[in-house]
């Protein structure tokens, strides 16, 4: 038994060695092609591919459910949040068309942020509202010239398993552009890379694309954003973190009349 436990755990750290590699030869390579080219479409192709060839390499491509449902004209796609594997993982599956909105923290990894500013990723202020404004303006204005978003409403991920509370910002942005909203629900990242690891094991990656809901109006737009997050939560297995915190409130005191 201890035997085949060690076993185990020198493959998984050999697969994070390997994965590493990969991961640092394809971002090398793909940081010096994007330098010197000048065309934001290639780029973005040039990243899709190298994406696809770090899980290809790694034996571990996703199963990928309803890349059909996925519309031709400009929309929003919304995916649940678990793993630093989930941006490379939505670049790798998505059209390249996409453009990721993420949080500003990632600008303090220079080459991170040179590379996701190079193929257009649009970066979110969380904390200070005046420029969290402004960037809301800038990728409404991409939205309303036709351009797909691809967004993790969670806005971060824990250790904990579950999905957590969704951010509006993405609903406001369809209901506005009048796009419609494509749920995508990422499993077995989070187990093949926990928020406090640092290599991945290996693990099974599968992505469900759900059928699109059309553009709701601003009315709608509550509406909207829970049926999107319903059925994340169905494709997920996962627990509903908002449900178990809304269960975890202690009730009020009946008002004296």
């Amino acid at each position: 038994m201890r035997i085949s436990s060690g076993l185990n755990r020198l493959r998984s750290q050999l697969y994070g060695l390997w994965f590493a590699t990969v991961f640092g030869c394809a971002a090398t390579i793909l940081v010096l092609l994007i330098m010197v080219t000048p065309d934001q479409q290639r780029r973005r192709r040039m990243t899709r591919t190298a994406a696809r060839a770090v899980f290809r390499l790694t034996d571990s491509w996703p199963q990928i459910d309803g890349l059909g449902n996925l519309p031709e004209q400009a929309a929003v796609a919304v995916a649940n949040h678990a793993s630093y594997l989930d941006g490379i993982l939505l670049i790798a599956v998505l059209p390249h068309r996409y453009h990721f909105v993420i949080k500003r923290e990632i600008t303090r990894v220079p080459i991170a942020h040179f590379l996701l500013r190079r193929i257009g990723a649009h970066f979110v202020e969380r904390h200070d509202v005046q420029r969290g404004a402004s960037d809301a303006r800038r990728i409404f204005q991409t939205a309303a010239d036709g351009g797909s978003l691809a967004i993790f409403p969670e806005g971060t991920f824990t250790a904990e398993p579950g999905l957590q509370r969704f951010r509006n910002g993405a609903f406001v942005i369809a209901a506005r552009a009048r796009l419609p909203l494509v749920p995508v629900a990422i499993c077995g990242t989070r187990k093949m890379l926990p928020a406090n690891h640092w290599l991945p094991t290996p693990g099974r990656l599968t992505v469900i694309i759900h059928e699109p809901l059309p553009a709701a109006a601003g009315g709608e737009m509550a509406a909207a954003m829970e049926s999107c997050r319903q059925r994340i939560l169905q494709s997920l297995m996962e627990p509903d973190l908002l449900a178990l915190a809304n269960s975890r409130e202690p009730e009020k005191p009946p008002l004296l009349g």
